[in-house]
C-alpha cells in the first residue's frame, strides 16, 4: 500500500476490472468500431467493384498486367522507338527548304502573313531569316535534306517525311505534354502507357515501356511518360545510361537470390491478401512490380553489357560502352525491342536554338543525326525494321522570322512556331521514300496534305493495331482517349 489513499482507490478499482466489465460498459462503443470497420471493407470492396464494371476493358484482365493482349486489328508494327527531340528542332534549317526565305532574307515579313499570330520571344513583324545550309536531295525518292544531317540523307529511302504537322501549343512545357499525351495539361496518359495497355508487352523480364534520357533538361518532365489515370503498371519506366540501369534493383551485398525469393514471396501473399480485401487496383501493380524487378537482377545488367556486339555495330552508331549519348541510347533501345518491350521513348533535349540556331544546330545533329540513322541502317539488317516503328520530331517548329534580343543576349535565332513542322518516321508500315505535305513559300503555314498532333497519335494506334477510337478508359465519369475527340489517320504515310 502507498501512502497516498486516493492512489490506492484508483489502483484498485483498476484491478478489480474484467473484460466483461469492460464489454459491459462499452459495448455499443465496441459495436460501432466493429461495425465501421466491417463497412469500410466492404464499401472498398464495392469501389473497386464499381471501378472494374465502369471500365469494361476491350480485354480480359490478365494476372500479369502487361501479359500480351490482342490488338483490334492486324498490326503493321509491334513495337515503337519513338525519338523525342525536345525543344523543336528547326525545321526551317533541317527539312523545308526555303528559296523565298533566302530571297527576302533581312526583309520584314508580310504583315498579312502574321495577321492575328502570338508568339514567345518576338513580335509578330520580326525579319526574315533564311537557312545558313545548304540542301541537297538524296536516294532514289529524292528527298531534300540539309548537310547537317549526311547520315540520315543515307536512309532516304527508308523514311517517310511530314513537312505539314502542326499543334495548338507554343510554349515548351504544354506542347511536349500534348504531343506525348493528347493533352496540354499533366494528368493524361501518355502514348506508350496507351499502347501497353491496348496490348501489353512481349517482354517477360523487362518493363513494357522503357524512357532513355539525353541533353540538359525536360520542360514537359515525368508527365511525358506517365500513365496518368491509367493503372501505374503502364507508366514509363526511366533507363539510366551507365551502370545500373534502374537503381536499388541488384541485392545488397551479402543477400543471395534464395533469400531475396523468400522475402518477396512473403511481400507478395500480403499483397495479395490485401488485395482481396480492399480490391484496389494499384496493389496488383505493387506486386506485378515486384515480380519485374526480381526478373530483372538478371535481365538488366544483360541488357546493358554490350560485350556481346561487334565493333562495326558499336562504329555504326557512334557509341561508347559506359559513356552515355544519345548513339548509345539508340543501341540500347534496339536491344530492348529485340527483348520485346513494346515502346521505347529516347528523349534528347538541346534543341531550343533562340540564338545562333546554325551554330545550335550543328551541335544538335552531331549528337544525334549517326546515331538515329544507325537504329533504322541496324533495324533493317536485322530483319526487325518492318515491325519496328520509328518516329522522330519535337513538339513544334521554329519560325521563319529571326529572333534577335540583346535584353536576353540572343541573337540569329528563332522563335516558336506551331502553325507549321517536320517529323519523320520509318518501318512498322510506314510508306518509305515520300514526303508529306507543303507550307507556303515562306514555311509559314500549311497548304497541303496538314497533320495535327491527333492525326499523328491516331496513326501511330493503327499501325499497332488499335482503333484510336476504341481504345478507352473511363476515368471522372466519363470515357477518355489519347486523341480526345479528334483525330484521323493519315492513310498516305501507310505501305
Amino acid at each position: 500500500m502507498s501512502r497516498n489513499p486516493e492512489l490506492d482507490r484508483v489502483v484498485a478499482w483498476n484491478l478489480a476490472r474484467t473484460r466483461r466489465h469492460f464489454f459491459r460498459d462499452c459495448g455499443v462503443g465496441v459495436g460501432k468500431m466493429a461495425l465501421a470497420s466491417m463497412l469500410l471493407q466492404a464499401q472498398g470492396k464495392a469501389r473497386a467493384s464499381d471501378a472494374a464494371s465502369a471500365n469494361p476493358s476491350p480485354f480480359p484482365t490478365p494476372a500479369d498486367p502487361l501479359a500480351p493482349r490482342p490488338p483490334h486489328f492486324a498490326p503493321r508494327a509491334k513495337r515503337v522507338i519513338f525519338l523525342f527531340m525536345a525543344g523543336a528542332p528547326s525545321q526551317l534549317d533541317l527539312f523545308d527548304n526555303k528559296p523565298e526565305l533566302t530571297r527576302h532574307d533581312g526583309k520584314p515579313i508580310p504583315p498579312e502573313v502574321v495577321k492575328d499570330q502570338r508568339y514567345a520571344f518576338i513580335r509578330p513583324d520580326a525579319s526574315l531569316m533564311s537557312s545558313r545550309y545548304r540542301f541537297a536531295r538524296h536516294g532514289e525518292s529524292g528527298a531534300e535534306l540539309s548537310e547537317m544531317l549526311p547520315n540520315l540523307a543515307k536512309v532516304a529511302d527508308e523514311i517517310a517525311i511530314v513537312k505539314s504537322l502542326h499543334t495548338d501549343q507554343f510554349n515548351h512545357a504544354p506542347a511536349q505534354i500534348f504531343l506525348n499525351t493528347g493533352s496540354p495539361f499533366p494528368g493524361r496518359p501518355c502514348i506508350g502507357a496507351w499502347s501497353v495497355y491496348g496490348l501489353g508487352s512481349e517482354s517477360t523480364d523487362l518493363p513494357g515501356f522503357v524512357v532513355l534520357s539525353s541533353g540538359s533538361g525536360l520542360s514537359g518532365g515525368a508527365a511525358l511518360w506517365s500513365s496518368g489515370f491509367l493503372p501505374t503498371s503502364y507508366q514509363g519506366v526511366p533507363f539510366r545510361s551507365k551502370g545500373d540501369p534502374i537503381l536499388d534493383v541488384a541485392s545488397p551485398s551479402g543477400v543471395d537470390r534464395k533469400f531475396d525469393r523468400d522475402s518477396l514471396d512473403l511481400i507478395r501473399d500480403l499483397n495479395r491478401q490485401h488485395l482481396g480485401a480492399v480490391g484496389d487496383p494499384e496493389i496488383a501493380t505493387r506486386i506485378s512490380s515486384y515480380e519485374m524487378a526480381f526478373r530483372m537482377q538478371a535481365s538488366a545488367p544483360e541488357l546493358m553489357d554490350l560485350s556481346g556486339e561487334t565493333a562495326a555495330t558499336l562504329a555504326l552508331y557512334g557509341a561508347e560502352p559506359d559513356q552515355p549519348s544519345f548513339a548509345l541510347n539508340c543501341l540500347v533501345a534496339r536491344r530492348l525491342v529485340e527483348r520485346g518491350v513494346r515502346f521505347v521513348n529516347l528523349f534528347h533535349e538541346g534543341w531550343d536554338h533562340h540564338s545562333d540556331v546554325a551554330g545550335g544546330l550543328k551541335g544538335s545533329c552531331g549528337q544525334t543525326d549517326r546515331g538515329a540513322a544507325a537504329l533504322v541502317m541496324d533495324l533493317k539488317q536485322r530483319g526487325l525494321l518492318d515491325d519496328t516503328l520509328i518516329v522522330w520530331g519535337g513538339e513544334f517548329g521554329r519560325t521563319p522570322m529571326v529572333e534577335s534580343n540583346a535584353a536576353l543576349g540572343r541573337s540569329m535565332g528563332r522563335d516558336h512556331h506551331p502553325q507549321a513542322f517536320t517529323m519523320w518516321l520509318a518501318g512498322g508500315g510506314i510508306k518509305g521514300g515520300q514526303t508529306i505535305g507543303r507550307t507556303d513559300d515562306l514555311g509559314f503555314h500549311v497548304v497541303e496534305d496538314a497533320v495535327h498532333i491527333h492525326d499523328l497519335q491516331a496513326t501511330l494506334l493503327h499501325l499497332l493495331g488499335m482503333d484510336h477510337t476504341r481504345l478507352t478508359f473511363k476515368s471522372q465519369g466519363r470515357q477518355f482517349r489519347l486523341t480526345d475527340v479528334s483525330g484521323e489517320v493519315v492513310t498516305k504515310l501507310l505501305a
